[in-house]
């Protein structure tokens, strides 16, 4: 297995995604660091890091992609009818750290989040500082419930991982962000990997190249001014259900 070495310069370019090894699927590139410059350089390109404590980063474009579109995630009926009586609210950017950090110590087998490394963390604590990576929080009352956390480039959101400490409180997040971007005119969310529970959520699977495109004009789109949280409000979870 022959896989390319990034360069140690944060911005140093990444391969062509259509590169990527077929075996293990979406493997593109060993090396580099988490800098800024180059996480958003890979996420602008289709490329995500994935890697387990110990390992050098990990760069992944695989094919096909997991995405969902922002006027289609599915709730099912039983979902609906409990958002109507349901006193959740859903807000962005008011408890990033904290997602990012039940993302990572609460297991779930064979999703990500299980893989967040403190270097990861700190990475995408630092990507929220400087504008690039917000979160969508699911709160009962003052109780923070789930939540999840991506990437936003231009029109274009990169989701990363998602928690509940209450059954559906991601689920909330994940519809209350839809809800927004569809809103906003943010026409998809990259989800990366397919598994059951995203599936089941409306997540569609598309062939890389097709993923590629629609990205690329979403990213080169003028991002909106100004602040996630006084944009987003506060979502009423019955707001959900219509």
């Amino acid at each position: 297995m022959n896989v390319p070495v990034l360069g140690d310069a944060p911005d140093s370019p990444f391969p062509d995604p259509a590169d990527a090894l077929r075996e293990p699927d979406g493997l593109l590139a060993i090396g580099g660091d988490l800098e800024p410059v180059r996480l958003l350089n890979a996420y602008g390109h289709g490329i995500f890091p994935w890697f387990s404590e110990g390992q050098p980063p990990l760069w992944w474009s695989p094919d096909p992609r997991t995405v969902f579109r922002t006027d289609n995630v599915a709730t099912s009926r039983r979902f609906r009818r409990s958002l109507k009586s349901s006193p959740w609210t859903v807000r962005a950017d008011t408890a990033f750290d904290s997602v990012v950090a039940a993302c990572a110590l609460i297991p779930r087998p064979g999703q990500r989040g299980t893989w967040i490394t403190p270097a990861m963390e700190s990475a995408y604590v630092r990507l929220h500082a400087e504008g690039h990576a917000h979160s969508v929080e699911t709160w009962d009352g003052d109780e923070l419930i789930g939540g999840v956390y991506g990437v936003a480039i231009g029109r274009m959101f990169f989701g990363e991982s998602m928690f509940s400490r209450r059954p559906d409180g991601s689920k909330v997040a994940l519809a209350g962000l839809a809800h927004r971007l569809h809103h906003w005119g943010w026409p998809l969310i990259d989800a990366q990997v397919e598994n059951p529970h995203l599936v089941s959520l409306g997540a569609q699977l598309w062939p890389r190249a097709r993923f590629l495109e629609a990205m690329a004009a979403l990213v080169d789109a003028p991002a909106p001014p100004g602040s996630w949280t006084a944009a987003f409000g506060e979502l009423d979870s019955a707001a959900l259900a219509r």
